[in-house]
């Protein structure tokens, strides 16, 4: 039944099943109004708005309620500095502290505190590589227009002076690869910028474009320049095709003219120093044999001197040999009795001969001829005894 219904022994008891005592005090949850009045009060005493013994109680509650409220305010604002005081810098990070906007420390990785609004900081990851791709038309030294796409990677190296010594250093940092990369293509033939010249147009664009970043001062080291490949503009493509294949043809027309160049070059050089060599030859043998043959004159000399009709009838004998046995003629002497020579006249020998002159009689033919010879010696020698046994 109800708390307050008839019968219900409403005077012991109250709504929270709490009996009541006898000077009218109860037993069960607190008052709310008591919770807060004892909140505020003891917030008074903490920061001084307690009421005095003099003041009546109306103008003690609305001094500790306003104090009350400060109070609290000045917490939450203490801990909100607090919270933004205190930060953490990683360990791929650096922070740069500025104290009445002039600089006055850099902080490296841990747990650290400045004082705001006085300080301000300022944190950046200085290790982590960052990039940015640009393209555009640029004009060569022979003045043709192409399209150069470059990708620039680059880190922050000095935290202090890309903070403080230029407004937006990567953006002066776009600037300057876009006066670097017009200078250096600028100063580069078409042929280089399209066909093997990229990697020394990216070497020389990365020294030029971290000296302006020096000059600048703006923290930023250039780790990488990687130009791509060079395309002309889209209007005059099919042109710029059209000469590509024409100085490729031009290229394999030189590369088949120094290979035959390179096939015949050497085998005339070859066939000069054969000739060379065989005039020195010939040259040294023409010597020694006119050597032999002063040598051979000279010991001949001394054999006439000791017996001039053997040596004249020797050298008859081998001047005859060496004339009769170039020709193909036979030659029989007649007997003591005075009958004439027979001339024998081979004619198919002599045709044969004649056929075969245009040639010099060397080797085989020379040895035939000397066997044709001994021949008809041989055979005059046997009509000789036939003539004398008769």
């Amino acid at each position: 039944m109800a708390w307050n219904e008839p019968g219900g022994n409403s005077n012991n008891q109250d709504p929270w099943g709490g009996k009541r005592r006898n000077n009218g005090d109860r037993k069960g949850p607190p008052d709310l109004d008591e919770a807060f009045r004892k909140l505020q009060e003891s917030l008074n005493g903490l920061f001084g708005g307690g009421k005095k013994r003099g003041d009546d109680g109306g103008g003690s509650g609305k001094s500790g309620g306003f104090g009350g409220l400060l109070g609290i305010g000045l917490v939450v604002l203490a801990a909100v500095w607090l919270y933004s005081a205190v930060y953490v810098v990683d360990e791929q990070e650096q922070a740069v502290v500025l104290r009445f906007g002039k600089y006055y420390e850099t902080v490296g990785p841990g747990l650290n505190i400045y004082f705001p609004p006085i300080d301000k900081k300022y944190m950046e990851n200085v290790t982590r590589e960052r990039a940015y791709t640009k393209q555009g038309q640029m004009l060569t030294e022979d003045e043709n227009i192409v399209e150069v796409p470059l990708t620039v990677q680059y880190k922050i190296s000095n935290l202090q002076d890309f903070v403080l010594s230029v407004d937006q250093p990567e953006i002066s940092l776009q600037h300057a690869t876009d006066s670097a990369l017009r200078h250096v293509v600028g100063s580069t033939a078409m042929d280089q910028v399209l066909t093997e010249g990229r990697e020394l147009m990216a070497s020389e664009i990365k020294e030029r474009l971290q000296r302006f970043m020096d000059t600048y001062r703006t923290g930023i080291t250039v780790t990488q320049v990687n130009v791509q490949s060079a395309a002309a503009p889209r209007e005059v493509q099919e042109a710029f095709d059209d000469v590509i294949r024409a100085r490729e043809d031009e290229q394999r027309s030189r590369n088949q003219a120094e290979t035959y160049a390179n096939g015949v070059v050497p085998e005339a050089r070859g066939q000069a120093q054969r000739i060379l060599e065989d005039a020195n030859g010939y040259r040294d043998e023409t010597v020694s044999r006119a050597k032999g043959e002063g040598d051979r004159f000279t010991k001949l000399v001394a054999e006439y001197r000791k017996a001039p009709e053997v040596t004249r009838q020797r050298l008859y004998l081998d001047t005859m040999q060496e004339v009769f046995s170039n020709t193909s003629k036979v030659l029989v002497t007649g007997n003591k009795n005075g009958q004439s020579n027979l001339l024998y006249l081979p004619l198919d020998k002599m045709v044969e001969s004649g056929r075969s002159s245009s040639t010099p009689v060397t080797g085989a033919a020379a040895s035939s001829n000397e066997a044709n010879a001994r021949a008809a010696a041989d055979l005059q020698q046997q009509q000789a005894r036939t003539r004398e046994s008769r």
